[in-house]
């Protein structure tokens, strides 16, 4: 393993902590007695008093005898004061002027107690007594900076570094906490609402022998002792029919789906979902329910129902308006498709510019019809209903129309955000739909549905009239956070091979360059000249160095000649 020479450093603080009888990585609890958040909050009631705290040390001033670091933890940040004569024991000054102020390092993890004060200057502060090393970093966090102006400097800000390491993204970056703090509160107020009703909160298989449930491309494996394929699911609709089938009058599960599709700033190939079915219920019961549903979750995560989504202000004020779908694909295209046989409808979405194939059945067509003609004018919350019977194997025919189902998606800022059904409890009409299905399948679609006989045999037991949405809660919490990217509301989001390190050699002083565009990069070339520290010669040498190693290169720019990572 290559080490660059900050690391190295590092490790050699690391030694000499142990050689001075420090454990830099203690097993004991280290007990604390308050959080920055509630010092803060609260600080009349902490002044004066004594508080025990832990947490990742930001930052430091040195300041000859005294010092003050920033302190942050799980709730916040928070100021505190070194003294020399404090925290030592010894006539040396070892804790100070040894670990202190030579063998910690911004990153580290101290354990701190002392007493809350305020400084001259009015900033809430901790006078430290006693001080304790919790864990010694060995690599160093990219060091971002606040002005006096708010301004923020050498951001830890390239997508693809902080998804891949989300750990300092969430260290450096305060508001990304917040993000996935909100998921919480969102997923929790799901669950309030359920739970508050009577449903009951399932877990259901991830591993599946056939992948149903919806149109979609399943990841596969094989299991040993079986000695047969598996699915990961790609929903858990079907499981969960089953459960009314035995029984049960309303049951719900966040479920992690799986589909083997494309990525982008919306798709990830793991995903979340909310599904809910509620028996003796049918959509336009579902539609009222959603309302209320969403109306709770955006006051419970952002205290109003109008919540700002890019540049559109969305209202989850109920009522949404309901539309069908053959009736916007109408209003936006001119067409009336309604009833249409397959060839006719190959014809209309060429003569509008829509790319069809012979795979494409009348579901696939209108589908591509609304995606990419309507879609996107349903900014504030819409339900689009009453879908054709191609598009919908799962759901009821229409009680008015047979043509068409009882279904329908909630468009929210011009994207899906969930979609229900009464659903088909018929059991013959369900195999016919399924054989349907399999025809589809046969033409080369490699999205349509398998023909679940269990499931069809529960229905043959009788499953009471029922009701069932899904809802994406990755979707839904980039609404309620202002995210315009999925990966922003997924801790770990899925990513491509990471590129290995250059297997060039480097001499010490390229191997610091390097290290500095790792973090910052792209950066201003006088900005990186400053934080290498190399005089004139050195600085010129390392850059053509690193360069002529197609490391990096120099770009020039209207604000002025940049350094990045090749």
């Amino acid at each position: 393993m290559q080490l660059s020479p900050l690391e190295i450093i590092r490790r050699e603080s690391l030694q000499k902590l142990r050689d001075l009888g420090i454990n830099p990585y203690p097993a004991e609890e280290f007990k604390t007695t308050a959080n920055i958040k509630d010092i803060i909050s609260n600080f009349d009631d902490f002044e004066g008093k004594e508080v025990v705290l832990a947490g990742r040390m930001m930052s430091r001033r040195i300041m000859g005898k005294a010092s003050f670091a920033e302190l942050k933890d799980a709730s916040g940040r928070m100021q505190i004061y070194i003294n020399r004569d404090e925290i030592s024991t010894d006539e040396e000054g070892t804790m100070y002027n040894t670990v202190f102020k030579k063998l910690l390092d911004m990153g580290d993890i101290i354990g701190i107690k002392g007493d809350v004060f305020k400084t001259k200057v009015g900033e809430e502060s901790v006078n430290v007594k006693e001080l304790t090393v919790l864990s010694k970093s060995l690599r160093p966090l990219p060091v971002v900076k606040t002005d006096a102006d708010g301004k923020v400097h050498d951001a830890f800000s390239d997508a693809e570094l902080r998804y891949r390491q989300r750990y300092v993204d969430l260290i450096v970056n305060d508001k990304v906490k917040e993000t996935f703090i909100k998921r919480t509160k969102i997923t929790n107020s799901i669950r309030e609402f359920f739970n508050e009703r009577g449903y009951l909160e399932v877990e259901t298989p991830i591993l599946q022998p056939i992948p149903g449930g919806a149109a979609a491309r399943p990841f596969k494996t094989h299991h040993n002792a079986l000695d047969m394929p598996l699915y990961l699911r790609i929903a858990n609709e079907l499981y969960l029919k089953r459960l009314i089938v035995g029984g049960f009058d309303a049951v719900y599960e966040f479920s992690k789906d799986f589909r083997n599709e494309g990525m982008d700033r919306t798709h990830n190939p793991e995903f979340t979902v909310m599904e809910l079915y509620v028996a003796y219920k049918d959509y336009n019961w579902m539609m009222d329910m959603t309302e209320q549903l969403l109306e709770k979750v955006a006051m419970d995560s952002n205290s109003t129902t109008e919540v700002m989504i890019g540049k559109n202000q969305v209202s989850f004020k109920a009522p949404y308006p309901r539309i069908p779908i053959l009736e916007a694909i109408k209003i936006h295209t001119g067409f009336d498709v309604a009833g249409m046989k397959e060839d006719e409808l190959r014809l209309v979405c060429k003569k509008i510019g829509i790319n069809v194939d012979e795979t494409m059945g009348v579901g696939k067509m209108i589908d591509e019809l609304f995606g990419e003609k309507c879609e996107h004018h349903y900014i504030q919350p819409t339900f689009i209903t009453d879908y054709p019977k191609e598009m919908s194997p799962l759901t009821k025919e229409h009680r008015t129309n047979p043509d068409l189902t009882e279904r329908f998606e909630l468009m929210v800022n011009g994207k899906e955000l969930a979609n229900a059904y009464s659903e088909l409890n018929d059991p013959i009409d369900q195999r016919e739909r399924f054989e349907d299905q399999l025809k589809l399948s046969e033409k080369g679609d490699d999205e349509a549905m398998f023909i679940d006989q269990d499931f069809i045999r529960a229905l043959e037991y009788g499953m009471p009239p029922t009701s069932g949405i899904g809802i994406g809660i990755d979707r839904l919490v980039m609404f309620m956070t202002n995210n315009s990217s999925i990966q922003e509301v997924l801790f770990f989001p899925q990513m491509k091979p990471e590129k290995k390190a250059p297997s060039v050699e480097l001499n010490d002083d390229e191997k610091v360059l390097f290290e500095l565009l790792k973090a910052f990069s792209p950066i201003l070339l006088s900005d990186l000249k400053t934080k290498s520290g190399f005089s004139n010669k050195k600085w010129d040498k390392t850059l053509k160095g690193i360069t002529k190693h197609h490391l990096a290169k120099v770009n020039t720019t209207d604000a002025g000649l940049f350094v990045e990572l090749v």
